[in-house]
């Protein structure tokens, strides 16, 4: 009998639920993590952010490199992590064949290699199908699942917030493999049961609730002082969690008129999506509690999709993001709406990171975000123009152990070399990643 099997043995003989279960073999008083602490190794995790229709440069990029960059508009809400920051600008995805820019955007951006040919139909260019090759998340994934040391419940974690129903090549960024797309799941009703593999419907959340309250208080004794902490956290959150899910039920019934969409729908960004900013939270709170369970050392996290229309009321903007990406920069009213927007997304990064900073490293030293890398990025380096040079790639946290705080220029070097990087600095280094033709220089220089 395996480590892992004996452990979950002993808290199911414990009368621990399956739920509580779930999290509580991630705690280094009880889980896989002492064997891995043996090793003298640190968790390192790594979580890629997406975020659509490119960026304004002259309000995004810095203009100073080195450590004495300065945050633009767009970049500011980073400020209070200015040490934990790193811009890469000069990155290009020269990925070329099938496919529109948008489509060669986000179905390259993890892969580096051509889309096969297809039936979908976009722009002006040829139709295009899923990628081929695999992504580098689930490169990553792969490798860590293979060793004991680095094997989490999941492996990795596809995370997405009102990405449409509609499977394309516009709609997806993660792949297994060729011709295999991995889909988000953006429904955190759906997450929570995926995580905790006890809710059937939303109404019952508050009996798992109670029942992971009454299996936590079983284990108090058992578990080490920074245990108790991280669980009165994760119990926190899933309190949280509950209020969100009872006022959306609240007012889910057919006769309310509530004026945006309802997670419980299938997302489609055609639809009213003014809960746009509640689903990202929740989603971001259910990942940072996943990364403290060990639940996970890779993820994705996609905010609409390549191509996304989200019409970003709370921000008082009614016109969808991507018509308005397409604005001439002459078009000053344009321009501002898509500021406000892009400064918008980077808030939720912030958001995230911010979390994962104020949350102790559970079992080692620091934050966990000293021990998290997460990689900010775009299908396009500009709307309007649909250029995949300088793409936006911003690096937040330590994990992968990068001198953060300086901005870098690299000059116009292929993404491929990056995912490289990425792959390198998890302990995986490969010869190369995607499309050969674009990694003959190796991995990048500079980030160390």
């Amino acid at each position: 009998m395996n480590t892992q099997s004996s452990r979950r043995e002993f808290l199911a003989k414990a009368g621990i639920s399956a739920a509580a279960a779930n999290f509580m073999l991630g705690l280094p008083s009880l889980a896989r993590g002492s064997e891995r602490s043996a090793t003298g190794g640190r968790k390192q995790r790594l979580v890629f952010v997406f975020s659509p229709n490119g960026v304004i440069p002259n309000h995004f990029w810095p203009e100073k490199l080195g450590s004495e960059f300065e945050l633009k508009r767009i970049l500011e809400p980073l400020a209070d992590l200015k040490s934990y920051v790193l811009p890469l600008h000069g990155v290009c995805n020269r990925i070329k064949g099938d496919g529109d820019g948008h489509m060669r955007g986000i179905g390259c951006l993890l892969t580096g290699i051509e889309l096969f040919p297809g039936d979908i139909q976009g722009g002006s260019d040829t139709p295009a199908g899923w990628s081929m090759g695999i992504s580098v998340d689930q490169y990553l994934k792969n490798k860590l699942q293979a060793d004991a040391a680095t094997q989490t419940r999941f492996g990795s974690l596809e995370m997405g917030v009102m990405v449409p129903d509609r499977a394309d090549t516009w709609t997806r960024w993660s792949y297994s493999g060729p011709n295999q797309p991995v889909a988000p799941i953006d429904n955190p009703y759906q997450m929570f049961d995926k995580l905790y593999g006890q809710t059937k419907n939303r109404e019952m959340l508050a009996s798992v609730l109670d029942d992971l309250t009454g299996d936590f208080r079983k284990v108090e004794t058992l578990i080490s002082q920074e245990d108790r902490r991280m669980l009165r956290s994760h119990l926190e959150m899933v309190r949280e969690l509950e209020s969100e899910l009872q006022l959306e039920l609240s007012q889910s019934s057919p006769q309310a008129d509530v004026g945006h969409a309802i997670p419980g729908l299938p997302p489609n960004v055609n639809e009213e999506n003014d809960n746009i900013p509640l689903i990202t939270r929740m989603q971001m709170d259910m990942l940072v509690h996943s990364f403290a369970a060990d639940m996970a050392r890779v993820a994705t996290f996609q905010i609409t999709n390549s191509v996304g229309e989200p019409k970003m009321r709370w921000l008082d903007i009614q016109e969808g993001h991507h018509g308005l990406s397409h604005e001439p920069d002459s078009n000053e009213e344009a321009f501002e709406k898509l500021i406000k927007i892009n400064t918008w997304y980077c808030e939720q990064v912030a958001y995230l990171a911010k979390r994962l900073a104020e949350m102790p490293e559970p079992g080692g030293e620091g934050s966990m975000l000293d021990n998290t890398t997460i990689v900010w990025t775009n299908e396009l380096g500009k709307g309007n123009s649909h250029t995949r040079d300088n793409i936006p790639f911003v690096i937040v946290g330590g994990g992968l152990g990068f001198k953060t705080g300086q901005a870098i220029d690299f000059k116009q070097v292929f993404h491929n070399r990056l995912l490289m990087t990425f792959c390198a600095a998890m302990g995986h280094p490969v010869d190369s990643f995607g499309n050969p033709d674009f990694c003959g220089d190796g991995v990048l220089s500079g980030l160390s």
